[in-house]
């Protein structure tokens, strides 16, 4: 009875540390301006991205992301997502024709997701690698900072420069003493202060927007089952193989019975050494 009565105990301390991780809150919610180099049309584009983050752990992604896979992780959901993007996307014109538009609706476009974790001393990163839906880690003390003299203002915070090499870009980040939270937009991480600003050497930045405090759950990501275990490297050469073969690729899925509304030779390939985040695969 003793030793059942220990089990018990011990099944309950389980539940409840497993509870406790699912339910982390955060104490700071950061809107970012995301900023990159479109490689098929070598022009800037911009996207909004969101950290929810606490002293010991983190969460990033896109809302309209985060909103879609809410809905799709349930039945009821899933058909009631389907029939809001079909009413958005859809229109009817006065002959009869019908047109669908997916830059109308809330269409998921963006994949990836970034878990953060002190007490795992990790970060885990999700994302769909061409039409492969993955996940990878990564040791959390994989950035090696080096602070500078340089010193910028955002959001009202002083903010101190720091540069690192990270995966084949070099980075500049700047971030606030004042709020103690070692995290920042995408991957960047381990400063002594939340990451407001960062730019690396292709073009890609990131601008903190908007910031306030919250209690919001920090919740798991949705519908884990759905990605498969990679290694970074060898997810980051499927995704550039995607890219430049995407339609020979979505012919071959449809047995050939798809045309394209555009000359597929004139497409630029995809260059990792100037668009990449992380070109270090090619190396």
């Amino acid at each position: 009875m003793h030793n059942m009565n220990r089990l018990l105990s011990s099944i309950f301390l389980c539940i409840a540390t497993i509870a406790s991780i699912a339910q982390q809150k955060a104490d700071i919610m950061v809107g970012y301006d995301f900023s990159f180099r479109n490689w098929e049309s070598d022009s800037i584009l911009h996207s909004r991205r969101t950290l929810l983050a606490s002293p010991t752990a983190a969460k990033y992604y896109n809302d309209i992301s985060l909103w879609n896979d809410s809905l799709s992780s349930t039945p009821e959901g899933k058909e009631q997502l389907n029939q809001i993007i079909m009413a958005a996307c859809i229109t009817h014109s006065p002959d009869g024709g019908i047109t669908f538009d997916t830059r109308k609706g809330p269409v998921k476009k963006v994949h990836n997701y970034i878990f953060s974790d002190l007490s795992a001393e990790n970060i885990r990163f999700y994302d769909k690698f061409g039409d492969t839906q993955g996940f990878y880690d990564e040791p959390w003390g994989e950035i090696q900072w080096q602070l500078t003299d340089s010193t910028a203002t955002v959001l009202g915070y002083e903010c101190i420069a720091a540069q690192a090499d990270y995966h084949g870009r070099h980075w500049t980040a700047w971030f606030a003493p004042e709020l103690p939270i070692p995290f920042g937009p995408w991957k960047l991480r381990g400063l002594p202060g939340l990451i407001l600003k960062a730019r690396s050497d292709n073009d890609i930045e990131f601008t903190a927007t908007g910031l306030e405090q919250t209690d919001r759950i920090m919740s798991p990501m949705y519908s884990p089952d759905n990605y498969r275990k990679m290694e970074r490297k060898k997810a980051l050469e499927e995704e550039e193989y995607f890219f430049n073969n995407r339609e020979a690729i979505i012919k071959a899925s449809f047995s050939g019975n798809v045309q394209f509304n555009y000359n597929t030779a004139d497409r630029p390939k995809y260059d990792p050494a100037k668009y990449a985040a992380e070109p270090d695969y090619r190396q």
